[in-house]
């Protein structure tokens, strides 16, 4: 399925956010603050994840992107990385049937080859499990980066059909990883930081950003409310007017 580009069509949009994207910050923090090892904090948040995915399809949200690893994320003590392995390697085992039963589809985006062949398995397993469900699409990004995706995404045009002469945003859309949703209509941060870090590069060129302090492991239903009415109170334009925007209003009423 193609879907629209905001950035060459003026993609539908209602109240309700289609696509969510989210950088989940402040584990480490969290558990700080408690006298915790960060790895508690990383554990708390997969509890998160869990309130969040059940909120989205509550609330009717087609899809859900959550950056779990940036292929920056290598760059941390290895202990605590191989640490998060072990907790990405357990989610995968113990996440995947509820995942099913309640009808959400599972989809891993990433450079997955530097990940242990167990993990590479399972990810596999997960996606042709839930492959037929519709009720929301989980979307996980693990060792990605935004502009790994666009190079990769060249890299593929390149191979398969060669490039000569300039390339249109429809040849390149097939290639990226999430070619299969739509771009996101909120992106959402936690931890208080206020940057993308290189996360969904080409994808967030439309989308309407959402800071917030709330830390990850706190983050839960009322919280994506919030970022949901906020979401709620921005007028969409696509580089048109704000006059624009009204008429187009009346006209769809009409």
């Amino acid at each position: 399925m193609k879907h629209a580009s905001s950035t060459e069509d003026i993609p539908s949009h209602g109240a309700v956010p289609r696509h969510v994207a989210i950088i989940m910050d402040g584990n480490g923090r969290w558990a700080k603050s408690r006298m915790l090892p960060r790895f508690a904090g990383h554990k708390r948040g997969v509890e998160s994840v869990r309130a969040v995915v059940r909120a989205c399809v509550e609330r009717g949200i087609g899809y859900l992107t959550l950056f779990a690893f940036s292929s920056e994320n290598w760059r941390r003590p290895a202990e605590e990385v191989a640490l998060l392995m072990q907790l990405f390697h357990g989610a995968l085992v113990n996440e995947m049937e509820r995942l099913n039963r309640n009808g959400v589809r599972l989809k891993i985006v990433g450079d997955t080859r530097r990940f242990e062949p167990s993990i590479r398995r399972l990810i596999e397993e997960g996606e042709r499990l839930t492959a037929a469900n519709q009720r929301l699409t989980l979307t996980i990004a693990a060792n990605y980066g935004g502009r790994w995706d666009i190079l990769q995404a060249l890299g593929r045009l390149a191979a398969e059909k060669g490039v000569s002469g300039e390339i249109a945003e429809a040849d390149l859309a097939p290639y990226l990883a999430m070619s299969y949703a739509p771009e996101p209509d909120l992106f959402i941060r936690t931890g208080g930081e206020q940057r993308i870090s290189n996360f969904l590069l080409w994808q967030l060129a439309y989308s309407e950003l959402y800071f917030t302090e709330t830390l990850w492991p706190d983050f839960d239903a009322a919280a994506l409310d919030a970022a949901i009415a906020s979401y709620r109170s921005r007028e969409r334009r696509f580089g048109r007017t704000s006059e624009q925007v009204e008429q187009s209003s009346r006209a769809q009423v009409a």
